[in-house]
């Protein structure tokens, strides 16, 4: 599915395709929190990376949050990095360096009508805020870190992928 984003203010506008358009995975940790979750979680999607276009890069940041090595325990700079428009702080997308043909728009970014998902994940469920209530429906699943379905095999379990696909064949969708 091409999809087409924009910042708040308009002046990062973007479009990328995604075989796995569809907004399930809520992150609670704080990092996604903190930087584009409003609600107290952030949701990121899948998409290929080469597809991505951009008209307005100038006007981008980029955010890599501090994070805790797990062997050593010390502070260093995750490989992840959080493209935000610089004037009006709108959360684009994720890029990490340890999957280069991935980049993980934001959903809050995204313009064009997304697919309703059936079920959805709610993870990092340790990180979540105290004030944050979890929208609960009898299909979701909860994790208390990450799930250990990644957004592609959750799409393909639920037969998504290959609709996604033809869609884009067909043009519909």
């Amino acid at each position: 599915m091409q999809l087409e984003g924009t910042c708040h203010c308009g002046s990062v506008h973007f479009t990328v395709y995604s075989p796995h358009p569809y907004p399930f995975n809520q992150c609670y940790c704080s990092i996604c929190r903190k930087t584009a979750g409003g609600g107290g979680y952030a949701i990121n999607l899948g998409a290929d990376y080469k597809t991505l276009k951009i008209d307005g890069e100038d006007n981008i940041s980029v955010y890599q949050a501090t994070v805790k090595d797990p062997e050593t325990g010390e502070d260093k700079a995750s490989p992840a990095r959080r493209h935000f428009c610089q004037k009006c702080g709108s959360a684009l997308w994720v890029w990490d360096p340890r999957w280069p043909e991935l980049v993980h728009p934001f959903a809050s970014a995204i313009d064009t009508d997304l697919p309703v998902p059936p079920e959805r994940s709610h993870m990092m469920l340790d990180s979540k805020a105290g004030w944050v209530a979890v929208q609960e429906d009898s299909k979701d699943n909860f994790f208390k870190q990450y799930p250990q379905e990644s957004l592609a095999d959750w799409h393909r379990r639920l037969g998504l992928e290959e609709r996604d696909a033809l869609q884009s064949k067909t043009g519909e969708g």
